[in-house]
């Protein structure tokens, strides 16, 4: 079950970053604009209009990806690990070294001459 939470984890992040990645690189709407009158230049990797609709196609895929993995962590983290809730486990006390019956040493007992 660990390496299905190590899996999901793993597209989690991925998929967030190609989202991240895919939004820088979309142009705004006022390229657009400035493009159509001339001043800029439309002409990308993609073609004209090819760009914005392979990189919103591929946001919306990763974006998909991201929440379905942001889905599947919950459901993963949700399960119960164990019969009972954590309030119902009882926790044996910390042995602390000392046993009850003993007096702790004085100060001056401690300080070395």
């Amino acid at each position: 079950m660990e390496w299905l939470k190590t899996l999901l984890l793993l597209v989690n992040v991925g998929s967030a970053l190609v989202v991240i990645a895919l939004v820088l690189l979309q142009q705004g709407k006022g390229a657009d604009m400035g493009a159509a009158f001339g001043s800029g230049t439309s002409g990308s990797l993609f073609g004209a209009s090819g760009s914005a609709n392979f990189l919103s196609r591929g946001t919306a895929i990763a974006a998909t990806v991201f929440f379905a993995s942001s889905l599947g962590l919950s459901m993963v983290a949700s399960q119960k690990v164990s019969s009972g809730s954590v309030m119902s486990q009882s926790v044996a006390p910390a042995s602390v070294g000392v046993a009850a019956s003993e007096k702790p040493a004085s100060a001056a007992q401690q300080i070395p001459n």
